[in-house]
């Protein structure tokens, strides 16, 4: 136990601990003034052996002016390219219902309509105003199917419409876009694959997969209403993939769900790697190479044309199936990108599609 000191005593202790502080605060101040000495004294001594080395004279020549960099001017005619939009797995017809995929979306056949109509005036407020000084040569429409909901899995119960009716509403909506593209661009080729969730079996099948198909369907009703139109012209694959090429760059288009698996943090990366390597073997030996393939299904966007691959996100967005899953939302959206004749596929800018607050939900 400590004794506290009183009077005299405690005067004197406190005098001890003033005078120790005193010669310490001293003893530090010394050090510091030596430590400050010799630091300049190494700064001369670098001084005059950098002046003995003639290191000064060699860094004063060696100073120059930075360049003015300038931006290029555009050349008379202006750049040239040819946007691609891919508009897909619309599932029009399909009902999503907020309350089951946590509120983070909500689908309708009127959802569907304004979706359909957002990507196209996306795309040409993004190529119109976005990327100015670019010469257009026309553009390309990719339908990467699953463009309507079908009756092949369990959502057929909650479908607002019929097939049928699905098929005769998309209509309307992907001509008025097709004729705003044209109205802007000029020319359009549309170009459209047969999707999974349209097919007319329970199970997917080889022969006759685009022919009994209802994407297929509503293609060629457009293939039909503009077969005498100057603009526009409609490819309607036969196969389960058709090919189509802008400028020197040779895309192949398919909808996607021939590619299974993936796990972890790949994903869907490490089937689509795969399938695009086999697929790149059997083109390549039936005579027809191509350098990107684009598809849709897997309802989110992976740009990787470096590797051959283009995925559109899709228009519908997330829904009870991906929500079971367990897939992370993603927002509903379109692929679109420019092809230049010089570099091939250069500027990337998704069309999001949705808009809740005009959507009300």
């Amino acid at each position: 136990m400590t004794t506290k000191k009183k009077g005299p005593a405690l005067d004197e202790y406190m005098a001890e601990q003033d005078t120790a502080k005193f010669k310490e605060h001293a003893g530090l101040t010394r050090a510091l003034r030596t430590v400050r000495a010799e630091a300049r004294e190494a700064t001369a001594r670098a001084d005059r052996l950098a002046k003995e080395l003639g290191l000064y004279r060699v860094l004063d020549e060696a100073k120059g002016e930075p360049p003015e960099f300038l931006a290029p001017k555009l050349p008379a005619k202006g750049h040239r390219a040819i946007p691609s939009l891919v508009v897909g797995d619309v599932h029009r017809g399909e009902h999503v219902d907020p309350a089951q995929v946590d509120g983070v979306n909500a689908y309708s056949v009127a959802i569907a309509d304004q979706r359909v109509r957002r990507a196209f005036e996306g795309a040409v407020t993004i190529c119109r105003d976005y990327l100015k000084g670019v010469e257009y040569d026309g553009t390309i429409l990719l339908l990467p199917g699953d463009m309507v909901s079908g009756d092949i899995r369990q959502g057929r119960e909650t479908n607002e419409q019929t097939v049928a009716e699905s098929v005769m509403g998309l209509v309307e909506p992907l001509e008025a876009g097709i004729n705003l593209l044209a109205q802007e661009f000029g020319r359009v080729h549309v170009v459209g694959v047969p999707g999974n969730h349209a097919r007319n079996t329970q199970k997917p099948v080889a022969k006759n997969r685009a022919a009994d198909n209802f994407d297929t369907l509503a293609y060629r009703i457009i293939e039909r209403d503009y077969r005498r139109h100057k603009k526009v012209t409609v490819q309607v694959s036969d196969a389960a993939d058709a090919a189509v090429t802008v400028y020197g760059t040779r895309y192949l288009l398919t909808h996607g769900d021939q590619f299974h698996g993936g796990s972890g943090i790949s994903g869907a990366l490490a089937p689509l790697l795969l399938g695009a390597h086999r697929k790149t073997r059997r083109a390549s030996a039936s005579g027809h190479p191509y350098d990107v393939m684009v598809m849709g299904h897997f309802h989110q966007a992976i740009f990787y044309p470096s590797k051959g691959i283009i995925v559109s996100g899709c228009v519908i967005g997330y829904n009870e199936y991906a929500y079971t899953m367990n897939f992370e939302p993603e927002p509903p959206q379109a692929a679109l990108w420019l092809t230049s004749p010089e570099r091939g596929i250069t500027v990337s800018a998704p069309v999001f599609v949705a808009d809740r607050k005009a959507e009300g939900w």
